[in-house]
């Protein structure tokens, strides 16, 4: 019997991560975009090796070896990429590969289309995102004004408002005495001005 597993109990535990959210998000989702151009770029084989066998009637598919990825993102076109990520926020890393893998899979694009499908998704998140922003920015602008407006002041001392007046009629007496009843709904509070003395 060996001893080797119960002496590790002074290995060091594993640390959390160093990388701070937006690295990890950044990191997503450039991998999903390099995963979905290399099964874009196998699809794209698979497709030619379909029709060539089609065409010649013979499958020499068993034979060959698996190629190499034959498309790549441009440096340029990587660190744009990597800029418009990084500026996604953590919360919409997940909906946006949501989005990007069904965009994908409706559209089945090229390699080379896979990368523009990908910046439009991110555009499209971006977007959301300054569109919540703004109606979280106006929510709060909106819960921190003042109460009081000089309006609302000045309709509260010219009207009072009774909910509860103890002089409002109810149907049950109109109808004992006939009486046509008031113009206003019953479910409406009663607003009257104030009696000057």
């Amino acid at each position: 019997m060996s001893l080797i597993p119960w002496l590790r109990w002074n290995e060091a535990l594993p640390r959390p991560s160093s990388r701070t959210p937006a690295e990890m998000v950044l990191e997503t989702l450039m991998m999903e975009l390099v995963g979905q151009m290399r099964e874009a770029e196998r699809q794209q084989r698979e497709r030619s090796n379909t029709v060539r066998k089609i065409c010649t009637g013979v499958d020499y598919s068993w034979l060959a070896s698996t190629p190499r990825a034959t498309y790549d993102l441009s440096p340029s076109e990587r660190l744009q990429l990597e800029g418009v990520c990084a500026k996604i926020h953590p919360s919409y890393c997940g909906p946006a590969i949501l989005r990007f893998r069904q965009l994908v899979a409706e559209r089945e694009p090229e390699v080379q289309e896979v990368s523009r499908l990908f910046r439009s998704v991110l555009q499209e998140v971006l977007q959301r995102m300054k569109q919540e922003e703004e109606a979280r920015r106006l929510t709060r602008q909106w819960s921190l004004r003042p109460r009081g407006s000089q309006a609302l002041a000045a309709f509260r001392t010219r009207a009072r408002i009774s909910p509860f007046a103890s002089d409002i009629r109810t149907v049950s007496e109109d109808v004992e005495r006939d009486a046509r009843p008031p113009p206003r709904a019953w479910s409406m509070p009663e607003f009257r001005a104030p009696k000057e003395d």
